[in-house]
């Protein structure tokens, strides 16, 4: 589930670029980010692996907060790590799709959702990223903004990187965009795709299959799931069964992998 070492950097002045060309969409000062317990939120952020996070300031690309975990995944020192040394572990293949996909997520909130609406949404995508030791895995990329300034401004953002490549390393190059607060969801959206035509997505599963499938993607077994649902473990495993003929996948595995790749968990 990884690639050959790769020597070159990618081209990271195509990710900045998509920021730079799109200013009028970020601040254009520095933003508080007062009372806010960053761990807390990333503990109702779905992970299923090893993975990172960080605060940074779109502004000045500064970092403002960075988890000690990004040493054991990249091999990176926390305490001397810049935004671009995230962002050079990125394989050099993947960086144009990056670039795209941000792009195609700047030109869904200013064509069809509208640039208030950007805190109450989680952007999230894969990406094949460099890890310790110099081979490639596949990781689920998650960004919610934190901060505005007064003008509406991006300020600062919270991304959550999870190494998945022990569920797929096949990435379906999609983009979606979850809905929080009880706003909609935009799954598995063609990136450079016309915002204006995008309808919100039909969830496929019922709220309670998508908790048995994330209780499934975090190891319970069908009876460690039933009593913490409080139901029976016959019942769980009927759920199990429609939810894989929902999905069309032969396996649990398969259908966690597919829904990590798709933004549904």
């Amino acid at each position: 589930m990884a690639d050959d070492t790769l020597e070159e950097n990618p081209q990271t002045k195509l990710l900045t670029g998509v920021w730079a060309t799109r200013s009028e969409l970020f601040a254009k000062r520095k933003t508080e980010l007062a009372q806010f317990r960053v761990d807390e939120l990333v503990s109702s952020v779905f992970s299923n692996g090893p993975f990172y996070h960080y605060v940074f300031d779109v502004f000045d690309l500064d970092l403002f907060y960075v988890s000690q975990n990004v040493g054991n995944i990249h091999d990176l020192d926390p305490e001397t790590l810049t935004f671009h040394d995230i962002l050079n572990q990125i394989h050099p293949d993947d960086m144009d799709f990056v670039a795209r996909a941000e792009a195609t997520a700047i030109q869904f909130f200013q064509q069809k959702l509208g640039v208030e609406k950007i805190k109450d949404y989680k952007v999230s995508y894969c990406f094949r990223a460099r890890v310790k030791g110099g081979t490639y895995h596949l990781f689920n990329h998650q960004a919610i903004v934190l901060t505005t300034d007064p003008e509406g401004g991006i300020g600062k953002a919270l991304n959550v990187h999870t190494d998945i490549s022990h569920l797929t390393d096949k990435n379906n190059y999609r983009l979606s965009l979850i809905g929080m607060n009880g706003e909609p969801s935009y799954l598995d959206i063609k990136v450079d795709d016309s915002a204006g035509h995008r309808q919100p997505s039909r969830p496929v599963f019922t709220e309670r299959e998508i908790t048995v499938i994330k209780l499934v993607a975090e190891g319970l077994t069908s009876a460690e799931i039933g009593r913490e649902l409080s139901l029976s473990e016959y019942t769980v495993k009927n759920h199990r069964k429609r939810i894989l003929k929902k999905a069309d996948c032969q396996n649990m595995s398969q259908l966690v992998a597919s829904c990590i790749t798709e933004g549904l968990i």
